[in-house]
Order: C-alpha cells, then structure tokens, then sequence
C-alpha cells in the first residue's frame, strides 16, 4: 500500500520498494521511467530531508519529468500515492474526507487512478498464455463493436487503441521546387555556379523536384445529443491525428460553430478534451448544420481550406432547417476543399436509407459518405485519408457484412 512521505525512513527496504512501486505506476499511466531513474530517485533521496514532503517532491518531480506535459500527471500520481496517514485512515474507514480532498480532479486523474489501481503480479507463464489468447479474441471483438454498444472499459481501451494510431502523411505536390537527384527539372542556377569551380566545364547536372507537403484536414464534428454517444472518441480520434500531424483545424457545431484546433494540440488527450468542454457551450443540445456551415464558410474557409485541405464532416445528417441554404452551404463547402467527406453512424445499418430531408439535401455535395461506429471504420478512414483523389463521383462506403 503506499505510504505517507511523513513516516518514511532512509531510502533504504520499504522506501525503496515505494519508490519502485511509484515508477511502475508512472510508467502505467504514461510516463517514460526507466529503471536508471530509479536508481538516480533513491540517490537523490540520501541527500535530502525525506521527512519533508515538498522536498520529496521536488526531488522526484526533477528526475521522473522530462516533459512539460507530463507534470500534472505526476503531481496527480504523487498526492495518490504517498498520501497523508490522515486520508488513508479516511478512506480505509469510510470517514467522509474533508472538503479540501473533496475538489474537482484534474483532467488527468482518471488515468492515474487505473495506473495506481492495476495489480503487479507475477502470473504463470500458462495463465499468462490464456489470458493473451482472450485478449486478443477481445481485441478482434472490440474492433467491429459500436461505439455506442460498448460499457466505459471498452470505451477507455477503445481510446487507448486511437491514441496509437498514427496517420500517414498523404503528400500533395505543391508549386515549389526543392533539390531532387531524381527531378525532371535542371537547376541552372547551381549547375553553373559548380562549373565554376572545373572552369566552367560542366560535371554533374544539378535537378529539382516538386516539393511535398501533407495535406491539411480540417474536421467538422457535430456534438449534438443524438451524436453525443461517438463524440469524445471522435475527439480523440481527432486528437491523435493532430498530434500527428500539423496541419489539422478541428471545429465543433452544435447550435454555433467553436474553433477548437488549440485545445487539442495539447499533448495530454485528457486535458485537451477538458479544454475542448471549457470552451463549448452547446453540447449536446440541439443541431443547426446549416447555420453552422454559414458560419464555417464566411470566417474560416479562406483561412483553413488552402492548399487542397480534406474536410472531414462528422455528423448524423439530422439537421432541424433542411432547406436550400443546407444545399447551398453544403456545396460552397464542397467547392472550396480538394475532397470532402462525410462520416455519419448512421450508415453502420444495412438497411440505411438517406429518407431524411438533410441526408437528401447534403448527399449530392459529398466525395464520400462513410460510416464511422467502431475501430474497423476508423482504420478505413485512415486509409482513405492517405490514398489519392478519387475521381470525380460520390462513393458510399458500408460497413462489411
């Protein structure tokens, strides 16, 4: 059980099993400790007041962070495992803790909770064996559930597969050139300058090739209530990507438009989805897709659609004014991206029909119409997004059977 920093003796026996104990769980909920950062932790500790706990955690937080982002988890992880004697007492005896124990958790508490409840045991290597086999078969199962079917365990390991997902980066030749051994262009300029040096004879031929650049995404994520089941693994989803890669702006609509392309570059996807709540205001509430799209085409388009942007539109399609400004917002958008597509839920049933007027409305101005419920559809997505243009025509996309 954890200690408190208050009883411990010199970093010598069940200090320093305590001290190993806290790297594994840093290690659990994320952190890069390696054991020579154990040993350093124990040295460190020789030198200093280990009855003064400020000083214990100073000391530990110098050597186990490396990186800004990982500071809040580690002073989660530390208040949790060498708590005071006093709230060890209270929760071991079901005393109501005091109000200052009873504030809000930072975003990345939860992570740290799992970390510090999972159990180190040494298993035999044949019920180790037994439990990879089930789960994998688990894994395979988890990978083709929906979203919305799945209880918060899968939900949490479903986050955890999206945040290892990595997108490749699908280049898009631009107007510049750049220095190619392979190009089909001659570059004069260095060419001659190297004649200079063999007076004037020409040696090598200097070439330039396109320059490539991945090309920009820009996400439109719909958080009303009926999306509310998908959207913060959508969130994550989006923040893996914007992690990633650069180039990625990240808008939520529900009744108005909210640009949350800075919360989610935050490296921590718990503080970033924190963020992205903090600044919205109408989530799950009703859907204006029309508005909203309005909005989108007026302030952000010229800014965020440059240089053959993909646009992801992330929503049900269940809009309330399914009307000729849905159709003709739909379509400014549509003309001002390289390729649009449209993830909708909805499309995971075999027997889907666009039968609602904004599905009918917003079909006709779409590259792609895809379902996106479980892992398999987000690993298609991924896939797609680094192919090249298709031509000219609407695909739907469905679920395999």
């Amino acid at each position: 059980m954890p200690t408190s920093i208050n009883h411990l003796a010199p970093p010598t026996g069940g200090i320093a099993d305590n001290i190993a104990g806290f790297a594994r769980a840093l290690r659990a909920a994320g952190l890069p400790v390696g054991p020579g950062a154990v040993i350093d932790a124990m040295t460190a500790l020789e030198v200093i007041d280990i009855g003064k706990r400020p000083d214990v955690f100073t000391t530990l937080e110098s050597i186990f962070v490396k990186r800004h982002e990982h500071a809040l988890i580690f002073a989660q992880a530390f208040d949790l495992f060498f708590r005071p004697a006093e709230e060890w007492k209270s929760m071991l005896d079901s005393v109501p803790l005091p109000d200052h124990a009873k504030k809000k958790p930072p975003p990345a508490s939860r992570r740290v909770q799992e970390a510090m409840s999972q159990p180190h045991t040494h298993e035999e290597p044949q019920a180790q064996e037994q439990d990879l086999r089930l789960s994998v078969s688990d894994r395979e199962v988890l990978q083709k559930k929906d979203f919305a079917q799945m209880s918060a365990a899968e939900i949490a390991e479903v986050a955890r597969a999206i945040a290892k997902m990595r997108l490749p980066q699908a280049e898009l030749k631009t107007r510049r050139y750049t220095a190619d051994p392979r190009g089909h262009r001659i570059d004069m300029r260095k060419t001659l300058r190297q004649a200079l040096r063999t007076e004037g004879e020409i040696i090598n031929f200097h070439r330039l090739g396109r320059l490539e650049k991945p090309a920009p995404i820009v996400a439109l994520l719909d958080i009303s209530g009926s999306m509310s089941e998908y959207t913060r693994l959508f969130l994550h989803f989006l923040h893996a990507i914007t992690d990633a890669r650069k180039r990625v702006s990240v808008f939520l609509f529900g009744t108005r438009l909210t640009n949350v392309t800075r919360s989610l570059r935050q490296r921590d996807p718990d503080e970033a989805l924190a963020s992205c709540s903090a600044n919205v205001e109408d989530w799950a509430g009703g859907t204006r897709i029309a508005t909203s799209l309005q909005t989108f085409n007026k302030q952000w388009a010229r800014r965020v659609l440059g240089q053959g942007a993909i646009v992801l539109l992330i929503s049900d399609g269940l809009e309330r004014e399914a009307d000729a400004k849905l159709a003709f917002e739909m379509d400014r958008l549509h003309r001002s991206c390289r390729r649009l597509i449209w993830l909708n839920p909805l499309l995971r049933y075999s027997g889907f029909e666009a039968k609602a007027q904004g599905i009918k409305t917003m079909l006709p101005h779409v590259d792609e119409f895809r379902p996106v419920h479980n892992l398999t559809s987000i690993e298609a997505l991924i896939s797609a997004l680094s192919s090249p243009l298709p031509a000219h025509s609407r695909n739907v996309i469905r679920p395999a059977a």
